[in-house]
């Protein structure tokens, strides 16, 4: 039978291991929510936002580094982003350089959802390119063949360049890019996602990196993604 003390003796040990596990687990955590890439390494850093980070308070964003912002603006053919307005107008007014983002659904007509996001989006000022954000999402489970998946993208881009008169930079995440290998297929501007570490799935070199998606900043409530420019060669 153990002794009473040397019972005691492991349970403190344990003890002890434990919270030091769970200070570094806080610690790790704490780092994460203020991480982001060295600016002497990207010297150009911004944030992309939806309805998810409900009122931002753009002036204090740009004072926490953001030099330029993407606000999702529609989902598909249907969905607008019900903070994109008031995200549009608190850029401008910020005079942060802006864009909006079309979240593409494998499930409906890109003639369709290029509809949705020329009549959210205005044409008015200058402002960055759009970006077509390519994932799987959990309320679309079609899986197109790759031909058709390239041709339908291809009449979304069309059309947002002709609505916008700038070529659209596409925002492909990891496993979209491993079944349709799309950085292979279109000349457009890419955007990686990955938190840490330079992403390196897509065929050709990226220009934004969105580098965490967990960042607290001034300005805004919770958490939302952190992104930066790829330095000029």
């Amino acid at each position: 039978m153990v002794a009473p003390r040397i019972v005691a003796r492991r349970l403190r040990v344990v003890s002890g291991i434990a919270l030091a596990l769970a200070l570094i687990g806080l610690a790790a955590w704490l780092f994460l929510l203020n991480w982001r890439p060295a600016e002497r390494a990207f010297p150009v850093q911004g944030v992309d936002v939806s309805a998810a980070q409900g009122r931002i308070q753009w002036f204090a964003l740009k004072a926490a580094g953001a030099r330029f912002a993407y606000a999702r603006a529609t989902m598909g053919a249907a969905v607008r982003d019900d903070r994109f307005a008031a995200n549009w107008q608190g850029m401008y007014e910020a005079e942060i350089p802006r864009g909006a983002i079309h979240i593409y659904s494998l499930c409906q007509l890109a003639s369709d959802q290029a509809a949705n996001f020329v009549t959210t989006v205005p044409r008015r000022g200058a402002q960055l390119p759009a970006a077509i954000d390519l994932d799987f999402h959990r309320d679309c489970t079609a899986r197109p063949d790759r031909q058709v998946v390239l041709t339908e993208l291809q009449t979304l881009l069309r059309a947002t360049e002709s609505h916008l008169g700038k070529t659209p930079i596409l925002r492909i995440s990891k496993r979209f890019e491993d079944r349709y290998r799309i950085s292979e297929a279109f000349p457009n501007r890419l955007w990686a996602v990955g938190t840490f570490f330079p992403p390196d799935y897509l065929a050709r070199g990226w220009t934004l990196w969105q580098a965490n998606r967990f960042r607290h900043a001034k300005g805004v409530t919770g958490a939302l993604n952190w992104n930066v420019i790829a330095p000029a060669p």
